[in-house]
């Protein structure tokens, strides 16, 4: 006991899980399991003492999350149970609202659930899934607890039970894509899913379930029915007695009217609750009062049941039968089918991989969502204004305008989009927005470029620069060659007349590809290497290289000839 006062006087509780068994006796300290951390995906998994497992680790670096197979394996396919079909309830929802509280009220069920009083004795410290009071986050991740319950239902076919504890939603360090990662995975395993609120079910808690479970749907294959089983929204603190009565029946008429369709509402709104019906085959809810003021304030309450309010209490007993006693028990099913211990390992390897992945688009917050579409159409419709610019000068049946006459209108329309996208009000401030001006300039040289090909189009000349080009050089060519035959340079004549016959080739093979519209990227290719001639068609630049080469080679023979004569004039001579 001296321990345990020690700890008070230190802060607030951390409570830690506790062998099965002995979860209500009153145990020293030193008995109960070192659960500051749990353990690593790299340490042995113990199961001979019951605790809370890690098996969706949360890499708070790079928003990423892995799974640690060893840990699930060695959980779930134990010889006992690994044929056994499962039953998974889940916790999920906001950071701070009691999750894992509510968990180790379900633990004590399971442990002592053929006891009448299996709620536990009053000066009894709550244990499990560790849980403590203050305003930061204590769970990440997914865990499950290590020891897998084995339950006889009334038909007398046995199931396993698994309670899975999940990482709050919407903390300071978590993104929206974690947030909905984590509710997506909890809602795609889990047979009951309960969604933990606080006080009221607000408009913005729907959009959530709404965004976090399309996350989910997008990474299941194949839906042919509602993906998902059943969803019980648990509003907890709940202050409007009076209105709707606490526990199920109060929640149900709460529910229905939550999430009745109306002919007056919005589009928007009448989406979100049938998006919520479409996902779900069955949907509950459970009003459950406030646990009282000496939970909510006082740092050192370790779940002791005389210092919560008997109104909890009493919901608390017929809330967790009803969703853990035999007959209440939902098995977990997937497209139909009812899935065994041993299936759940390979869809958490199947899902995790999915969500590892950037097959499915990352999920945004409302005001980044809302920022991009505002962007967006502001780059829409600065484009549309240059585009409708450019048309009028050169589009359609306009005549060919000259290109520098063409450039010139394409900078004046260019600013006039651009002065057109700073003067839209946007969100996101001026970083955000400038990446978009950046993607606006790109599209619209995009733009542009296809209209300059346009107006050359219109270019007879132009059209015809091709076959110009391949006759010029075959003309050229022909020259060349006899020239250079007659002066006896045949090596020169032979390069020029088979640069001739593949000028000529070259002619009738892109002739034969405008007839025939095949072998398009052959007419391409000839129609950029003639675009490449023509560019240096200036004679100097085409011919002065060929020229200098004629004039040394005459010089050369010149030279030669002139000894060769005075020879002959000297025997000449000795022969006189």
């Amino acid at each position: 006991m001296a321990a345990r006062d020690a700890a008070r006087r230190a802060g607030p509780a951390r409570h830690r899980p506790a062998p099965a068994g002995k979860l209500y006796e009153e145990e020293e300290d030193d008995a109960l399991p070192d659960s500051d951390a749990l353990p690593d995906s790299d340490d042995e998994v113990e199961l001979d003492k019951p605790r809370p497992i890690q098996i969706v680790l949360a890499h708070e670096d790079d928003h990423n999350f892995e799974l640690d197979e060893s840990a699930l394996e060695k959980i779930l396919l134990q010889e006992h149970i690994k044929d056994l079909n499962i039953v998974v309830v889940s916790v999920a929802g906001a950071f701070r609202k009691g999750k894992s509280f509510l968990l180790d009220f379900m633990l004590r069920y399971m442990y002592n659930r053929t006891s009448p009083c299996w709620i536990g004795g009053n000066t009894e410290p709550l244990t499990g899934f560790t849980w403590r009071g203050g305003c930061e986050r204590e769970t990440t991740g997914i865990q499950i607890w290590s020891e897998v319950f084995v339950i006889e239902k009334p038909n007398g076919t046995k199931v396993a039970v698994l309670l899975m504890d999940t990482q709050g939603a919407f903390d300071s360090q978590s993104t929206i894509k974690d947030c909905a990662t984590v509710f997506a995975l909890s809602t795609m395993t889990s047979s009951v899913q309960v969604y933990n609120l606080s006080q009221n079910i607000q408009e913005d808690d729907l959009q959530h379930l709404q965004l976090f479970t399309e996350y989910g749907r997008l990474a299941m294959e194949e839906i042919y029915q509602k993906p998902f089983q059943t969803l019980m929204f648990l509003i907890r603190d709940w202050s409007y007695p009076y209105e709707h009565a606490y526990g199920l029946e109060g929640g149900r008429k709460f529910l229905e009217k939550r999430l009745q369709v109306k002919q007056n509402q919005h589009e928007e709104l009448q989406n979100v609750r049938k998006h919520i019906h479409s996902c779900f085959s069955n949907l509950g809810c459970f009003l459950l009062p406030h646990p009282g003021l000496k939970v909510a304030t006082n740092p050192n309450f370790d779940g002791r049941l005389n210092d919560i309010d008997e109104d909890f209490k009493n919901e608390l007993r017929n809330l967790i039968p009803l969703l853990l006693a035999p007959e209440n028990l939902v098995e977990k099913e997937i497209s139909g089918s009812k899935v065994t211990c041993r299936d759940l390992v390979e869809y958490f390897k199947a899902y995790i991989k999915i969500y590892q992945g950037e097959e499915l688009p990352h999920p945004k917050s409302m005001l980044q969502a809302t920022a991009e579409a505002n962007n967006l159409a502001a780059v829409a419709g600065a484009k549309d204004l240059y585009s409708k610019g450019m048309e009028q000068v050169c589009g359609g049946d306009k005549p060919y305008l000259a290109p520098s006459d063409l450039e010139q209108k394409h900078q004046d329309f260019r600013e006039s989009a651009i002065r057109h996208f700073r003067s839209v009000k946007k969100m996101g401030g001026e970083e955000f927005c400038r990446r978009y001006q950046e993607q606006l300039e790109g599209e619209i040289e995009e733009i542009y470029a296809n209209f300059v090909k346009h107006n050359d189009g219109k270019n007879i000349f132009y059209a015809a620069r091709t076959p110009a080009t391949l006759f010029a050089v075959m003309f050229a060519m022909y020259i060349i060659s006899g020239l250079t035959g007659f002066l006896g340079m045949n090596s020169i004549a032979a390069l020029c007349n088979l640069v001739l016959g593949m000028a000529l080739i070259s002619f009738c093979t892109w002739a034969y590809v405008k007839y025939s519209g095949e072998f398009r990227e052959v007419g391409t290719a000839i129609d950029q290497i003639a675009e490449a001639i023509w560019e240096q068609r200036n004679p100097r630049k085409v011919f002065s290289k060929l020229f200098e080469v004629l004039r040394r080679r005459t010089v050369r023979r010149a030279l030669t000839s002139v000894p060769r004569q005075r020879l002959s004039s000297n025997n000449n001579k000795k022969k006189n």
